[in-house]
């Protein structure tokens, strides 16, 4: 795992990418699934402002928003789609709460250091490559309103 690479993230997105990182392949799957109960649940009247990410196979839902120096992160996916779902609670423990500045700092392709290619597709990598890309834009459009 490349330290600078590593050293660009965040510090809670760095401790998600560590620990997934040095798990061996067979419990990289179980702690996709312990991230996947981690997605918050979606507050009450958000369903209007989610856009949905099309990249994405399953029906996943995103939704950046800036209150004051903080970006905050809701998200919506189906139960039965826990690899998504792993994906948004990631992303929840990893960029909630962060400033713009430091969520739109984070490479595209910050999974690689995760090593996630182990147990999951590369179509559902470029899913979740397509949620941070989402997320980032709407940072960068929550920025200029």
């Amino acid at each position: 795992m490349s330290d600078e690479r590593l050293a660009q993230l965040p510090p809670k997105l760095q401790q998600v990418v560590k620990a997934l990182g040095s798990a061996p392949k067979v419990l990289k799957t179980e702690m996709l699934l312990e991230f996947a109960k981690k997605m918050p649940p979606l507050p009450e009247g958000m369903e209007a402002k989610l856009e949905q990410v099309h990249e994405c196979t399953t029906p996943f839902f995103v939704h950046a928003e800036l209150e004051g120096p903080t970006v905050h992160l809701f998200f919506d996916a189906p139960k039965e789609a826990p690899t998504v779902r792993a994906f948004a609670g990631m992303l929840a423990e990893g960029l909630e709460g962060e400033s713009p500045e430091t969520v739109l700092s984070v490479p595209e392709d910050f999974y690689t250091l995760a090593r996630l290619e182990e147990v999951v597709t590369p179509l559902r990598l470029r899913g979740l490559q397509a949620v941070l890309a989402r997320i980032k834009r709407q940072v960068r459009e929550a920025l200029s309103a």
